[in-house]
This record gives C-alpha cells, structure tokens and sequence, in this order.
C-alpha cells in the first residue's frame, strides 16, 4: 500500500508538474499574441516604463540606435567594463517592439536606471518622477556619448593608407586580415534633435536682424486659456507657441545709421532704441517630433496645479505652417507674387506665420481642424487620409503620423503614467505601421482603440514624420526613408 501511495503522489506531482510547465505558457503565449511585453514596476517607475513604450513605437529612434551602436561591434571581443546607454536603451527597446524572441511577458528595466547611474544621474525610485524629464535626461546622454566617441581614427586616411603604392612609399602598414570599419554614424544626431528660429523685426523701420537659432529635442507648449464654446486643440497650443510679442526699448542698428546720415556733421548720434516683434518657427523639423503639453500651473496662492482640460490632437500632424523659411527681399516681392501660389508655403508670409484670423482662406486655418477638431471620417484605421476635403493641403510636406500618447492619471503630489502605443508591425511586413493601438500600464496591456487614444488627457504626444504619396484621390502613408 505505501508503495502504491507513493506511486500515486509522484503521478499527482508529475501530472502538476505538467500543468504548470505547460498549461500557463499556452495561456500566456495565447494572452500575448498581438501584444507586447509589460515593465515591471520596480517602485515609482511608471515614469519610466511608459517613457520606454512610447519610444519603442518610433522605428526612426530604434534604427538610428542600431547604426549608432554599430561602432561597438568591434569591441564585442574585446573585455569591457564599460557599460553604455544606447547599447541598453536599444535592447529594451527592440524587445519592447518585439523584434527579439522574448520569453517573458514582463521585463525589468533596472539595467536603464543603472547605466544612467554610470553616467552620473541619481534617479530615485522611492519619489514622484516626471517622464518629459527622463525623456531630456536620455536624449543629452546619448548626446554626451557621442561627443565623448573618440576621432584619432579621423586624423587618418585609411583608405590611403591601403593603397599598396603609397604604403610601400610612405609607411609600411601591417594588419591582419582587413581593417575594422569606421562608422560615422555617430556623428549624426538622434531623430528627435531639431532646431527653433528666433525672429527680431524692428517696427519703425521693418529692419530684420539675424536669425538665431536654438536646438530643441522636444516642443514644450503651453496650454492656453479655453474660450467659451469652443474646445481646444493641439493648433491652438502651437500657434500660442510661435504667436509673436513685442519687445520695447531695443537697440536698432539700422534706425541709428539712419538717423546718422541725416545728421548734421559732428553731431553726436544716441543709440536709437525702439520696438521689435519677435516670434519663434520652426528651423528645422526632426524625424520624430515628441510635442510635450504643459499640465503645470499655479494658483495665486503659489501652489503647483494641473491642467485636466483635454486638448485634442488627431493621428496626423501637418506642420508646415510652423515651418520657418527665408524671407523674401522686398525688391523681387513683385516679381514673385504670381508664383507665390506655387512657392509659399500655406500659413506663412515672408518666413512669418500669419495669424489664423488672417488665413482664414489658407491651408492654415484648415489644419487648426484638421489638427485637433477633426471629424471621425477623417481619421482612417486604414493609413489613409482623403484629400478631397482639403485640397489645399493635397501635398502637404511635413506631415507627421501619431505614434504613442503618455498619459498622467492624478495631481501635481501622486499620480501614474500610461501609455497608449501602436502595436509593432508583423514580421511579414516590418515597414508597415500598424493600426491596432495598445493600452499599457506598466505589465499589464490590452487592446486599444484609436477613439480611445484621441480621448485621453494627453501628456506626451510621439510622432513620426512619414512620406506622402497620392494614389486615388487619398493619402498613403510609408515611413520616410
């Protein structure tokens, strides 16, 4: 009988045994199937874990990695101490995309939290994080990784230098087998990095002094205050972004030569100060446009609150109406005025954005709808945008396709980032973009759908730029090259 009895409880725990091996693992892979893996949240860091979503959804970001960590390849053979943060970031990122046979449903992302450490960041996980922070914090890492890449290899002319003539010539060059590859690729910046114009025009005399230029990795935008009536949208936050202002009492170069000439001689010239209008564009539009909205505010008393009102924001983003261009001479104004339909851009005057109330009849006005109020039938699961309702803005050229919302849930104190993401494209067609939106929440993730994503209280907004191509009166839409 014990005989039996032990016969009897290796068969219960063999068949247990079975069942856990096997029965939970056809049960997560069915779970699984069209998602993507969660991030374990190691304490406070679903900051962190929705920032690395939203990322891994930009293809650009993920192949720019790939080409930046190429230079390292040569040191895989090498043993290494150092750790760096696009080799880490790239990881998680491709497991994030499923581009790597993951195991796992969930992941941890403490290996980001250590390298950061190596690059001297000291993030907590026992505080209140911000996401749009931590964003900054990779992007000038990443940065600071690529000044550091050392450039003796580039005081050489390599290719010289294998040429048999000039090494039996000029130096005797031994090496075994062929030289490693030198990449450039790092000398590139990352697909976030653009640049911002700052335009100063003297009022008096209309005298426009040089542009400067400032990078950006992100467009901060403040929300501005609600009319009654009508809901705000994403245009109505990048048209208070670059809305003009004036600037009193600066010094006008040209109004004082001005004043110089008609003075009488030996007559002593002050420094004329008058009035300029100044007023931001965009220099230079990245490939990934990561557009951060401005929840912060403050009461009269001093206390931080936030910002719950929803700004509406669509799948596609045209942003060629923020998009600085030289101004034109006054001289040949007249001679391109009949060209000027086919060669200025819609919403834009002399390098200046026109305000809305004055293009109403422009592409601008109509992309003040179609970036943020835009009826449902205009936003295709499908990838395609119809262009019979706007055939003003039929070839529009910095058009940008949403790829992932952060989400803040709570106050300025406590609260939890989410994050509404695409799910990856199938491995049969791995440059397509998928429509299927995905909802996640640190490890847990579902199914979304694109109503959802355009209703949620958007934090960070993730875009990629994507090239157009009309084909039957629509747009369809392909990653750009």
């Amino acid at each position: 009988m014990r005989s039996w009895g032990v016969i009897g409880g290796l068969a219960a725990a063999l068949a247990a045994g079975i069942y856990v091996l096997w029965g939970p693992i056809a049960e997560r892979k069915k779970r699984r199937r069209g998602l993507v893996p969660g991030l374990l949240n190691l304490g406070n860091t679903c900051f962190m874990n929705s920032l690395l979503q939203g990322l891994s959804s930009c293809p650009s970001f993920i192949r720019w990695l790939e080409e930046f960590t190429v230079q390292y390849k040569a040191e895989q053979n090498q043993p290494s101490e150092q750790q760096y943060l696009s080799l880490t970031l790239l990881r998680l990122l491709r497991a994030l995309s499923c581009q790597e046979a993951m195991e796992d449903d969930v992941l941890d992302a403490s290996c980001l939290l250590e390298v950061l450490r190596i690059y001297r960041w000291q993030i907590s996980t026992f505080e209140e994080q911000d996401a749009h922070e931590l964003f900054h914090v990779l992007t000038s890492s990443l940065e600071d990784e690529r000044d550091r890449q050392p450039r003796v290899t580039h005081l050489f002319d390599v290719h010289s230098l294998e040429q048999p003539e000039v090494a039996q010539k000029h130096i005797s060059c031994r090496t075994r087998g062929s030289l490693p590859p030198m990449s450039n690729h790092w000398k590139s910046q990352h697909p976030f990095h653009g640049r911002l114009t700052s335009n100063m025009v003297c009022k008096h005399c209309e005298h426009q002094s040089p542009v400067r230029y400032d990078t950006f990795d992100s467009l901060s935008l403040s929300i501005p205050a609600a009319m009654w009536g009508h809901p705000m949208t994403l245009d109505h936050c990048l048209h208070h972004f670059i809305s003009s202002e004036s600037v009193k009492d600066v010094v006008c170069d040209n109004c004082t030569k001005i004043q110089a000439e008609g003075a009488l001689n030996g007559q002593s010239i002050e420094n004329q100060k008058t009035t300029f209008v100044k007023q931001l564009k965009l220099g230079k539009l990245p490939q990934c446009l990561c557009i951060h909205l401005q929840r912060l505010s403050w009461s009269n008393q001093g206390t931080p609150l936030k910002r719950h009102e929803h700004v509406q924001f669509n799948e596609f983003l045209i942003m060629d109406i923020y998009k600085y261009h030289i101004p034109v001479h006054k001289s040949s104004q007249n001679d391109l005025n009949q060209k000027s339909s086919e060669e200025t851009k819609p919403g834009t005057k002399d390098g200046i954005a026109v305000k809305p109330s004055d293009a109403e009849q422009t592409c601008g006005t109509k992309s003040l709808l179609m970036n943020g109020a835009c009826s449902s039938s205009f936003l295709m699961s499908s990838g395609t945008f119809p262009l019979t309702a706007f055939p003003e803005c039929s070839s529009p050229v910095y058009l940008y396709r949403l790829m992932a919302v952060v989400v803040h849930h709570g106050d300025m104190h406590s609260g939890h980032f989410v994050t509404y993401r695409r799910s990856p494209p199938s491995s049969r067609s791995p440059l397509s973009v998928s429509s299927q939106w995905l909802w996640v929440s640190d490890d847990a993730v579902r199914k979304a759908s694109l109503q959802e994503v355009l209703s949620s209280s958007a934090y960070l907004l993730f875009y990629e730029r994507v090239h157009p191509r009309v084909q039957h009166q629509s747009l369809e839409l392909r990653p750009e090259e």
